[in-house]
């Protein structure tokens, strides 16, 4: 199957500026991108973009898709029994793609193998859902301080339980193992001080999964948690809220093997809740302000470092649904100074990268996978505009076509 998609303002992920351009694809992947209108004869299928921007799918970098919350349904417990939290997930998946995340690099699951079979019936056409990089319950300590109760596991202390839980992860068929390297303000204020692994225990957990063939990623808050994380030789390190000179030196030194992801949509999201009378959110307001401040200042020091930083923002719970992801983007506008080109490459060829497909995803680029949105506005002007999925006129993973859009031509037929 051969598509040609023309007349569209191009974005290539690159941060480039736009170009007038037309893209063919063939099978899953783009084979050609020209400057003219492209040979219509030779597609089965005619994209008329009408001027629309043409741009790469975007990667959530922090995704909870087992966090049951979505713009569809709102749920205001967190652990829902097997059958409930299968149907929410499954159905997470479908709603990141619906707002043109093509991909997910999970920070986490609410069990063993919740994230795998989803992968895998993803990958096999039987439910629709991004490119998954799965993970599995998040391993803390037991009884840890400011650390969700649901995500402990039985398995052993010490070094050689951290071992024994990256083997299982392995045996299990995950994708990313995600630890959690200190506390959480919001769950208990001050325990994002609280560092909850030693040195050994992350490194030996590092060594096993990375023997295996599996990613790392950590939740560090404490400039400690994050040079624990550092030294171990973690992949992926979420928020760093409180990385100090020498946390950002040593970022610095790894910056062309590891990423970032602040995760500020969920701290933006506490700050905006309104919940009812019977919830009170003050505390997690009031932790949640330095982060914001902090990072204002971080982030763009580690941009100019040259740090890989990345959207993604722990979307998942009812004051911070899936499918709002696209919010990442506009905070980094905002709050961090980005460019909206520069945001978007972040959720683009970066995510590419994060997603270990940087020679083939993430880019409108010839011999790359055709994961492209056609976009009705110019996000490079305005990267809001990706928060309305109705702004999304076609959404294409793999070369297939999730939604098309309303200008498409069977051209054997015309």
């Amino acid at each position: 199957m051969r598509t040609l998609i023309q007349n569209v303002a191009l974005f290539d992920g690159s941060g480039a500026p736009l170009r007038t351009a037309s893209v063919l694809v063939e099978g899953e992947r783009i084979v050609a991108v020209t400057e003219d209108a492209g040979d219509a004869d030779s597609a089965d299928i005619v994209i008329d973009g009408r001027g629309q921007t043409l741009m790469p799918g975007m990667v959530e970098a922090h995704a909870h898709l087992s966090w049951p919350s979505s713009v569809e349904k709102m749920y205001h417990q967190f652990v829902l029994p097997p059958e409930e939290m299968k149907v929410a997930t499954w159905r997470n998946a479908r709603v990141l793609l619906d707002h043109g995340f093509t991909s997910a690099f999970s920070a986490g699951a609410l069990g063993d193998t919740i994230e795998v079979e989803l992968r895998d019936a993803i990958e096999a056409g039987e439910t629709p859902g991004p490119r998954l990089r799965a993970s599995t319950i998040e391993r803390s300590p037991e009884g840890a301080d400011g650390i969700e109760t649901g995500k402990k596991l039985s398995i052993g202390e010490g070094v050689e339980g951290m071992r024994a839980f990256a083997r299982q992860c392995a045996g299990n068929g995950i994708d990313t193992v995600k630890l959690v390297i200190s506390g959480e303000d919001a769950l208990l204020p001050g325990s994002s001080q609280h560092v909850l692994y030693s040195q050994e225990e992350v490194s030996a957990a590092t060594e096993e999964a990375h023997a295996a063939g599996m990613k790392v990623a950590a939740h560090t808050q404490a400039a400690e948690a994050v040079k624990i994380a550092l030294r171990a030789g973690v992949d992926v390190l979420y928020h760093c809220s409180y990385a100090d000179s020498e946390a950002l030196e040593m970022l610095e030194a790894r910056k062309d093997e590891i990423f970032l992801a602040p995760a500020i949509g969920i701290i933006v999201a506490t700050l905006e809740a309104t919940p009812p009378p019977h919830i009170d959110m003050s505390s997690m307001k009031e932790v949640a302000k330095p982060v914001v401040e902090n990072t204002s200042r971080l982030i763009p020091e580690l941009k100019r470092r040259g740090i890989r930083i990345l959207p993604g923002g722990d979307y998942g719970f009812p004051f911070n649904p899936n499918g709002r992801n696209a919010r990442d983007l506009e905070h980094f506008v905002t709050l961090y100074g980005y460019t909206p080109a520069e945001a978007l490459s972040a959720a683009t060829m970066l995510g590419g990268q994060l997603m270990g497909m940087g020679d083939e995803l993430g880019l409108v680029r010839p011999s790359y996978l055709a994961d492209l949105l056609l976009v009705d506005g110019d996000p490079t002007e305005d990267v809001a505009i990706l928060q309305d999925k109705n702004r999304i006129s076609m959404i294409m993973k793999g070369g297939r076509l999730h939604k098309a859009p309303a200008h498409a031509t069977a051209a054997a037929a015309a």
